[in-house]
């Protein structure tokens, strides 16, 4: 494109300016031009660096954008330094070291400009700069979207930084600025960064998305207020605070996001208003350090993709959550270390697959008109130290509603513990704590069960339906000065009064059908299991070509094959009077989820079945959860129940490197392993152990765990699925449901398949059948309107059916 002219259309009094003039250069037209011209650019491209200096109107030619590209081959192409008005431009940098477009002072307006750059900084304002930006797009996929530096502020809306090699939007320096409904994304920094002393960043109704690092960062003392914005899809932690940073969040949305979803650290402060936090993979809330502090109001965090705490609260830190919800998580609260601190108030902690608050190496917990419901554990109090109040708290349907343990001391005063699986109340391992005015009800187990001494006080308890009894103190008396509980004024609806104490008796029931912690009431015979009438195992040939029938896999039959023949071969020598060589049978399957690692575990199962090997081939499959108890000691008999119900067959473990997470100082999956390791050298020839999961993280798994990789004699890898195989399931799963594939329709699967985004989500062979249920149902809706539909009408499936991209 050539480069144009400039119409300058003069406003001026002087009767020499009463004219229009049309100038050869940009730099021309603004020589002439005066205070409150307009200053029309024809199209074309303009190699000059310009420097607005006067309080003129520059713009493009209407109903022409992008006609007009200011590209320089170096230097800044665009520098404006009065109050003027810039409009409808394409701004073109090639310079690392120097920005496309500057501001330097004034109060400029910037409107509908494209700015496509290999530039240190997209859009930079300094000093005096006070801009307000509309509708201007930044694209530089070499440094900053937007950068407000030394003072600068100004005001940007509706604006959109598509790309950017470095932070998306960065304020330092004292910078100011406000953002109201722009959207930031693939950025390879974090999306919205403030840092520095007075510098501040405020925004509003915006987005922040698809970025390599964390989606806000505010670090050094800065400030942030984010009202009514999204932060998702990010590589990093969502939000990050740092060194005395202070922060506001009101009414956000803060999802899918692998790491932390809120990561405080180092005396900052953030306050949390409305806001909800959801599909996070380590914490929801990560508050860190002395003078840390978060402050959570109306909020919700739920949907853990993780396996770590909800809310984690450790060396010192301070968490608020006043009528908060947390819930569908591994474990709510974690408060940790001396000087940690968490004040959760009417609030509601539910559907927690293990611990809802676990308080413990000194930290308190302080809870008041809680509602603890569907959790593993209610209330853990672990060690010496540890302790808090919960104050009219509710615990409802929980394994164990409050466990006191190695000296914690909490107090608990009018709580409820209702149809808790085990006891109400377990105290162990010299446990303290004071329970006024509580009251059990409906327990499986006992309703106070203290233990080993512990120093309990019972004052004006009661319990309800508890099917062993409403209390129980083993190894210890009931009076002052015994050194075990004591006890004033408690009731039961089995008597007037308390029970005399027990005969003492193991906390931990061994039976290998024990239903949890305390072990069957007394006089209850566990049911017998259920007995499965025998099937005799299919032949190794007709399971063999089952795997052959699977779409794709080619390098796992091959493994899977050569395994068998090995151990074919050995029995075959074996019957000869020959050494057969031993071949150790655990496998270790690592890849994506959908690559078919479930059904090639059930499939081994049965060969090794059909060659005698094992008994049954059976599969059992478990993850941690099944296998990582509560309790101390209940980690073993889960993992011990597990193998036996594995027995003769295949114990298959997915995700196996939960068992062993990076930070498992404080975890019971090593208890699980080690148990695990003893049943597979004890029984060596009764089970066949396969673990499972992504493939770094089983890597890791094995390599900090050497008494485990020592007991796997290989490791398959399942490569995921390319576009002709997800097609080959389409297909299949087509036929067996009688439909077809119309004309075309292979052709826009393999477009379609070939477009998906392949990232963590990615499904593999579960994203093929999904795709093929969703056409099915798209096909529904079309078909339900023909009034006589043809088999045809009824049967075919074409590209139009097909979902859309996500």
């Amino acid at each position: 494109m050539a480069q144009g002219t400039v119409q300058v259309t003069h406003t001026g009094t002087s009767r020499w300016r009463r004219r229009t003039g049309e100038y050869a250069s940009l730099a021309a037209a603004l020589e002439a031009a005066a205070e409150g011209d307009v200053l029309t650019i024809a199209p074309g491209t303009y190699r000059e660096n310009l420097v607005v200096e006067r309080a003129v109107t520059l713009r493009g030619p209407e109903g022409s954008p992008g006609s007009v590209r200011i590209a320089p081959l170096d230097g800044v192409p665009l520098t404006v330094r009065a109050s003027a008005v810039v409009q409808d431009l394409h701004v073109e940098g090639q310079d690392a070291a120097a920005p496309a477009l500057l501001v330097e002072d004034g109060t400029p307006e910037l409107r509908d400009i494209r700015v496509v750059t290999r530039s240190a900084t997209g859009i930079e304002v300094r000093g005096g700069g006070r801009p307000t930006v509309r509708r201007c797009t930044v694209d530089n996929p070499a440094g900053i979207g937007i950068a407000v530096l030394d003072g600068g502020g100004g005001v940007f809306e509706e604006c959109e930084v598509v790309a950017a090699g470095q932070a998306g939007v960065a304020v330092r320096g004292g910078a100011r600025p406000r953002l109201e409904r722009c959207r930031v994304h693939h950025a390879a920094g974090s999306g919205l960064t403030a840092t520095g002393e007075d510098s501040a960043l405020e925004a509003v109704g915006c987005e922040v998305y698809e970025v390599r690092g964390s989606g806000v960062q505010v670090t050094g003392r800065a400030t942030a207020h984010l009202t009514d914005c999204v932060v998702h899809r990010t590589t990093g932690d969502g939000v990050t605070l740092d060194t005395d940073a202070v922060l506001t969040l009101a009414d956000c949305r803060i999802h899918d996001i692998p790491e932390n979803a809120v990561d405080l650290r180092s005396r900052s402060v953030l306050t949390m208003t409305r806001t909800t936090v959801r599909q996070f993979g380590r914490n929801g809330l990560s508050v860190w350090d002395p003078g840390t502090r978060a402050d959570a109001n109306q909020c919700e965090i739920f949907d853990s993709t993780g396996d770590y705490p909800a809310v984690w609260v450790s060396d010192g830190a301070t968490v608020v959550l006043d009528s908060c919800r947390v819930h569908d998580v591994p474990d709510a609260l974690f408060v940790l270390d001396r000087g940690s601190r968490a004040d959760v108030v009417d609030s509601d902690l539910s559907q927690v697959r293990n611990t809802a608050v676990s308080v413990s190496d000194g930290a308190t917990a302080q809870l008041d008109d809680c509602r603890i419901r569907e959790a593993a554990t209610g209330a853990w109090f672990r060690d010496h130290g540890s302790g808090g109040t919960l104050n009219n708290c509710t615990l409802d349907g929980t394994q164990t509603g409050v466990i006191v343990t190695k000296g914690a001391d909490p107090t608990v005063e009018r709580c409820t513990v209702e149809s808790p699986a085990e006891a109400g109340v377990y105290v162990s391992a010299g446990g303290r704590g004071s329970f006024l005015d509580c009251r059990v009800t409906g327990s499986g187990g006992y309703g106070f069960h203290v233990i080993d001494g512990s120093r309990t006080t019972l004052r004006k308890c009661r319990t309800e339906r508890c099917a062993r009894g409403g209390y129980e103190f083993a190894e210890s008396g009931t009076a002052p000065g015994t050194g075990g509980p004591v006890v004033e004024d408690c009731t039961s609806d089995e008597s007037g009064g308390l029970a005399p104490p027990a005969a003492p008796e193991p906390a931990v029931q061994t039976t290998g059908h024990s239903p949890g912690l305390l072990g069957p009431a007394p006089g209850r015979t566990p049911p017998a299991p259920v007995s499965e009438p025998e099937q005799e195992p299919r032949p190794s040939r007709t399971v063999l070509g089952e795997l052959d029938a699977l779409v794709g896999l080619e390098s796992v039959k091959r493994e899977v094959r050569a395994l068998t023949d090995m151990i074919e071969v050995g029995r075959r020598r074996q019957r000869a009077g020959l050494k057969a060589a031993s071949v150790k049978r655990h496998l270790v399957f690592t890849g994506s989820p959908g690559t078919g690692k479930t059904t090639v575990a059930r499939l081994y199962g049965e060969i090794l079945a059909s060659l005698g090997v094992l008994e049954k081939g059976h599969l059992v499959e478990v993850s941690r959860v099944d296998l990582v108890g509560e309790h101390i000691g209940s980690t073993a008999i889960r993992t011990q129940e597990a193998f036996e119900r594995a027995r003769g067959g295949v114990l298959f473990i997915d995700e196996a490197y939960a068992l062993s997470p990076e930070d498992s100082g404080r975890d019971f999956g090593k208890e699980a392993i080690d148990t695990l390791v003893k049943l597979m050298e004890d029984h060596r020839d009764a089970v066949v152990v396969i673990v499972a999961g992504y493939t770094a993280e089983m890597e890791r798994f094995l390599s900090v765990n050497p008494g485990v990789a020592s007991r796997f004699s290989r490791t398959i890898t399942f490569g995921d699925y390319g576009a002709g195989e997800l097609l080959r399931i389409v297909e299949q799963q087509a036929e067996e449901h009688e439909y077809r594939l119309a004309p075309g329709a292979p052709e826009g699967l393999l477009e379609y398949f070939t477009q998906l985004p392949k990232g963590p989500a990615f499904g593999n062979g579960r994203t093929a059948r999904q795709t093929f249920e969703a056409m099915v149902e798209r096909h529904a809706s079309r078909v339900a309107q023909l009034p006589e539909p043809s088999t045809d009408d009824l049967t075919l499936l074409f590209a139009d059916d097909l979902p859309e991209l996500p």
